[in-house]
């Protein structure tokens, strides 16, 4: 059987998929206030760049994938005017049951019923060139066949449409010694004490590690088909927000 990563442990292809299931079953409740804490409220810019550069007009149709919590949904669902222009689609979508229920709970708390779907992102169940903008946002390093899931967007967008990958990416240089020290000492402390649960973001880290630089993320979207991909690394390129194009 073929093997992949899950975190720095190898395992089978067919446990991945349950083992990130267990991880994200266990941070669900406390997802939003670790990620402001683990990136000191940081990863709100790096979705607000995001939402800016999905370019989200009124009466388009939207997908969120591995959405969590639901806060890019939100913001898209605004952009298309949602429940106002007939036309406009926001689904708001991930592969968790516990971290779609609390994304759901949530936009209904702000008076969104956007749809909510449960599916693994290398499996899209929506017809070819649905939709106007795909995004994922911290997911993908979780897939198991990255190549798989980046051609099923690609696969679901409208020629003229845009996936949007934001994604923790390889740091400069200068601060890949404070990176590391920060994800694999105080990362898995912090996991400890909001948490409860220090392996959970223990895997989260080498997750991170394992997943590919923004170049070579680039050269992988190119690969399976995208007409253009621009890369933009911020904060000293621990993320990077990978555009693809489809023409």
């Amino acid at each position: 059987m073929s093997k992949t990563h899950f975190g720095y442990q190898s395992v089978e292809e067919t446990e991945k998929a349950g083992k990130v299931a267990e991880v994200f079953h266990s941070v669900a409740n406390k997802y939003d206030v670790m990620n402001d804490l683990m990136s000191f409220g940081l990863h709100r810019l790096w979705k607000k760049v995001t939402i800016a550069r999905a370019q989200v007009r009124p009466g388009q149709k939207v997908l969120d994938i591995a959405g969590g919590t639901g806060d890019l949904a939100k913001a898209f669902a605004q952009a298309a005017q949602w429940g106002i222009n007939g036309d406009a689609q926001v689904w708001l979508s991930d592969i968790n049951a516990s971290m779609l229920r609390v994304g759901r709970d949530r936009l209904l708390d702000d008076g969104l019923a956007l749809p909510c779907v449960q599916f693994d992102a290398e499996k899209i169940p929506f017809p070819p060139n649905y939709f106007d903008a795909v995004t994922v946002a911290f997911g993908l390093r979780n897939m198991t066949h990255k190549d798989v899931a980046l051609t099923e967007m690609l696969r679901v967008i409208k020629p003229g449409g845009r996936v949007l990958v934001l994604e923790f990416s390889k740091p400069d240089e200068f601060l890949q010694p404070i990176y590391d020290a920060y994800s694999f000492k105080i990362l898995p402390w912090l996991g400890q004490k909001i948490a409860q649960d220090a392996e959970s973001y223990r895997y989260l880290a080498e997750s991170i590690r394992m997943h590919p630089d923004a170049q070579t993320l680039k050269d992988m979207m190119l690969k399976v088909g995208f007409d253009e991909v621009d890369t933009h690394r911020m904060t000293g390129g621990i993320v990077a927000l990978h555009i693809g194009i489809k023409y």
